[in-house]
């Protein structure tokens, strides 16, 4: 029987990307998946991740097994190869077993939860069947195969399910309250649209085209949640999103492009500062946009496939590159705007007004890059320590840091009759002389 005794670091290397993959990495968004494995030798391989209540099921079907040998006379052991339910908090517990084990196979771990063998396999090379998880917990569905040397062929479906009221309930533990919560952050950006309607219909006048933008990307944000919320709700009754994950995609593009453009565009001063754009301010945005373009694709290139896909892995690192390319890339106008203020603060003798705008660019700067790195990078490492029955604290936490980032961006630049800027009189204009004066460096980039 082949085995992957003395192969630790590659059992380590296995169990780390799984738990990479578990914590940061989107999941499809459906929990019926059929999944076809092609000719693939990989000794682990991560087919989706759940939250158990008690008495959570686990139903899996394969067909059209086949394998072939790299070579030619080694003889497979079908106890080699199965399918098991995988917690993270034994990645440990078999990482000490596979050290004092001979011949070791994940598949015959003690700390997992095996599922079924391919030496069960029926004599048509099918098999059926479904299990009840009596230890709620996170679990990973995982393929071992211990003798790498094959490379396995097979068409799977799984369903992965809750009971509740006696009815299966297809989302994980951890999400069960997510079609509520973003249905209620619906209703707080339609309430937060009208709102934003009325004050530019008050400031007609002062309304400029970045206004307009702006509505229209709080319209794509709440098409947005409320094709998340009934994505969700469809998967929770029935397994498959019936058609909303498209939708869902589709006005996630657009509020991607949109955000990023009106953080570019207020970034540069354009309407506020200026009524045109340099190039190279052009060119920020040409590099942004279509890089919105690729990476809602890998995004739902990720959501679709499962990380059963050999390319699953690949996605995630070009969606992740591309995010932190166009988070950096909206920096660099807001960082030329606030040296212009600065220069123009020094020569043309407004040196109140240009402090207010300076210190209002300077504020931006501060929340967007607060707001990148809370939804990039905190809220990802919460999750990874969070327990799963409470995954959806973590949405609710990105979507309220969210609003959060859009009332101080719209309150900020808002339509506004009476500009400040404008009614400032010489007193005021010595003493942001004299301030300026004196913290002249106290903001560098």
């Amino acid at each position: 029987m082949g085995s992957l005794h003395h192969h630790h670091p590659l059992i380590l290397q296995l169990l780390s990307v799984l738990c990479i993959i578990s914590s940061f990495f989107p999941f499809s968004a459906s929990k019926i998946l059929d999944t076809r494995i092609v000719e693939d030798s990989r000794p682990m391989i991560l087919f989706e991740q759940f939250g158990f209540a008690r008495f959570g099921h686990v139903s899996i079907s394969i067909k059209d097994v086949s394998w072939r040998s790299k070579h030619p006379n080694v003889e497979l052991d079908p106890s080699s190869m199965g399918f098991i339910l995988l917690r993270e908090s034994s990645y440990a517990e078999i990482l000490n077993e596979s050290e004092y084990t001979n011949h070791f196979c994940v598949v015959s771990s003690y700390y997992v939860k095996l599922l079924f063998k391919f030496d069960q396999l029926n004599l048509n090379l099918t098999y059926n069947g479904t299990i009840v998880v009596d230890d709620p917990d996170e679990y990973s569905l995982v393929f071992g195969n211990c003798q790498p040397e094959f490379e396995v062929s097979m068409d799977v479906h799984t369903q992965m399910y809750n009971l509740k009221n006696g009815r299966k309930d297809f989302l994980p533990a951890g999400q069960t309250q997510l079609p509520t919560l973003y249905f209620i952050f619906f209703l707080i950006y339609s309430i937060f649209f009208f709102i934003w309607v009325f004050i530019c219909i008050k400031q007609r006048p002062t309304v400029d085209k970045i206004h307009l933008i702006m509505g229209a990307l709080l319209i794509v944000k709440a098409l947005k949640i409320i094709c998340a919320s009934e994505d969700k709700s469809f998967v929770r009754r029935t397994g498959s999103p019936h058609g909303w994950d498209v939708a869902f995609y589709i006005f996630s593009l657009l509020k991607g492009i949109m955000l990023f453009t009106v953080i570019i565009l207020i970034g540069t001063g354009w309407s506020f500062l200026k009524p045109y754009l340099q190039d190279r301010e052009k060119k920020v945005l040409m590099i942004v946009i279509p890089l919105q373009v690729l990476e809602n694709i890998a995004s739902a290139v990720i959501g679709e496939t499962g990380p059963a896909t050999k390319d699953w892995m690949t996605w995630n690192q070009l969606f992740l590159l591309i995010d932190v390319t166009c988070c950096f890339a909206v920096f660099f106008p807001i960082i030329w705007s606030i040296r212009s203020l600065r220069e123009a603060s020094k020569i043309d003798g407004k040196a109140a007004r240009n402090l207010a705008k300076l210190t209002l660019f300077k504020q931006f700067y501060i929340v967007v890059v607060s707001y990148l790195y809370f939804t990039r990078v905190v809220a990802s490492s919460i999750g990874a320590i969070i327990n799963y029955k409470f995954e959806w604290l973590i949405t609710a936490a990105m979507e309220s840091a969210s609003l959060a980032f859009y009332v101080f961006v719209f309150y900020n630049f808002q339509p506004i009759e009476k500009n400040p800027y404008f009614v400032i009189d010489d007193e005021e204009e010595a003493a942001a002389a004299q301030l300026e004066l004196e913290n002249d460096d106290s903001f560098e980039l």
